[in-house]
């Protein structure tokens, strides 16, 4: 494994805090894919492997970077407005994903999972360039991040930003 990747992902409970354990097992999943298979650095940085911990601060997340020993890296913040949108329509189109199981035909679950991913696609790429020039990170990291971002949320009673 590289040394430029995640292997810890923390998150502070008293800003952060899941709302039930459905929430709390959505963010375990989360953290889960998203240490399992990552790229991670920081620009200007040769340290990591890293940990990251997450909190909120005036309605936007924080991102504090350390090394795995320990060490300081970088913290920075990122608003969470630009996101708002978008995160919005993820969660319309997944409860008419989860809605469409129950009732519809297998064609018309395909095609809201098409849009579901396409939607969860445009998050992950505002993610990236959001971090551009902050956090060096491949696509696919970024869309488990996003789906972390959005398990937080979830977690919150999905209220980005609040």
């Amino acid at each position: 494994m590289g040394a430029n990747r995640l292997v810890a992902v923390h998150i502070d409970e008293e800003t952060l805090g899941a709302s039930g354990p459905d929430a709390e097992h959505e963010r375990r999943v989360a953290i889960f894919d998203l240490i399992e298979e990552n790229t991670f650095g920081v620009i200007g940085e040769d340290r990591g492997p890293y940990v990251l911990a997450l909190s909120q601060h005036e309605r936007r997340l924080v991102f504090a970077i350390r090394t795995e020993p320990g060490e300081e890296v970088h913290t920075f913040i990122l608003s969470l407005s630009p996101f708002r949108g978008v995160i919005r329509d993820y969660f319309t189109i997944c409860d008419s994903y989860y809605e469409a199981i129950r009732m519809s035909t297998p064609h018309q679950i395909e095609a809201i999972d098409m849009a579901r991913r396409g939607i969860h696609n445009e998050g992950s790429e505002l993610l990236k360039e959001r971090l551009e020039g902050k956090i060096d990170i491949d696509f696919h990291t970024a869309r488990r991040l996003f789906t972390l971002i959005c398990a937080l949320h979830a977690g919150q009673g999905r209220a980005p930003g609040a």
